[in-house]
C-alpha cells in the first residue's frame, strides 16, 4: 500500500537518521514540522525528518465531526476507549514508513518514532510490536492505548523511551502518562520521563530535552 501524505525536513543532504513523528487529533503533518529549526541539532547530525498527515474520519467523541485522526475516540473517560482496530490500521501505516526508511538505506536502530496524544498511542503499539530494534521512541502528552492487547516483540525489549506530559494537561491527565511509565517498568522497559509546567501542549524546556534525548540517540 502507498504511503500516507507526509512532510519531509533534512537537516543535512545524505541523512543517515529519521525521525518519525505522529500528530494528535485534529491537526496534521504541519503541526510539528516547525519544530526541527527549534531543535538546535549540530551540524553533523543529518536527520530526516518525516510528518505523516493522518487520514481523516469521523470521530465520535466530536458528534461524528471528519478531522485528521489515527483513530476514533469512542468515549473520554479516563482511560479512553478507543477504536483499537482504527488504531491497528495507522500503525501499519506508520510501520509502512519505517519500512520505506529501511529501504532508503537507514538502519532500524538509526529511526526514532515519536508522536503527540493520538499520535503517540499509535508510536507505543509501533515501536514496542516492531520486529527490528529501533532507534527510540518519544511520546508526547499521550496514554498506552493498546497495553491490555500488545504483542510485544523483543527485538525492541530494550529500545530508549522517553515520556514528556504537563502536569496541567486537560485532555489526556498527567495519570495516563504516569501509567504508561508504570506499565513499561512493569514489563522490564527503561523509561525517562519528564513533567512540565503546561497543559496539552509543547514547551521551549521540553524541546531542548527532546533536542538532548535525539543527540544522545542519533550522534555517532
Amino acid at each position: 500500500m502507498a504511503l500516507l501524505p507526509a512532510i519531509e525536513i533534512e537537516t543535512k543532504d545524505n541523512p543517515d537518521a529519521t525521525v518519525i513523528w505522529l500528530h494528535g487529533l485534529g491537526a496534521d503533518g504541519h503541526d510539528f514540522a516547525p519544530i526541527v529549526p527549534e531543535l538546535q541539532l549540530p551540524g553533523n547530525l543529518a536527520v530526516r525528518f518525516i510528518f505523516p498527515h493522518a487520514p481523516s474520519i469521523p470521530v465520535t467523541i466530536n458528534g461524528g465531526f471528519v478531522m485528521p485522526a489515527w483513530y476514533d475516540i469512542l468515549e473520554m473517560d479516563i482511560d479512553r476507549k478507543v477504536d483499537t482496530i482504527q488504531l491497528q490500521v495507522s500503525a501499519d501505516a506508520l510501520r509502512r514508513f519505517i519500512d520505506n526508511e529501511r529501504g532508503r538505506g537507514i538502519a532500524s536502530k538509526r529511526i526514532v518514532v515519536a508522536g503527540f496524544s493520538q499520535g503517540g498511542a499509535v508510536a507505543y503499539q509501533v515501536a514496542l510490536t516492531h520486529p527490528e530494534p529501533l532507534g527510540g521512541l518519544l511520546a508526547m502528552s499521550t496514554y498506552f492505548a493498546t497495553s491490555d492487547i500488545i504483542q510485544l516483540h523483543p527485538a525492541n525489549s530494550e529500545i530508549p523511551i522517553e515520556i514528556h506530559h504537563g502536569l496541567h494537561d486537560p485532555v489526556v491527565p498527567v495519570q495516563l502518562g504516569k501509567k504508561a511509565v508504570k506499565w513499561l517498568d512493569t514489563n522490564g522497559y527503561s523509561v525517562t520521563y519528564r513533567e512540565y509546567r503546561m497543559e496539552h501542549s509543547v514547551c521551549a524546556e521540553q524541546i531542548a530535552d527532546t533536542s538532548s534525548w535525539l543527540q544522545e540517540r542519533l550522534l555517532p
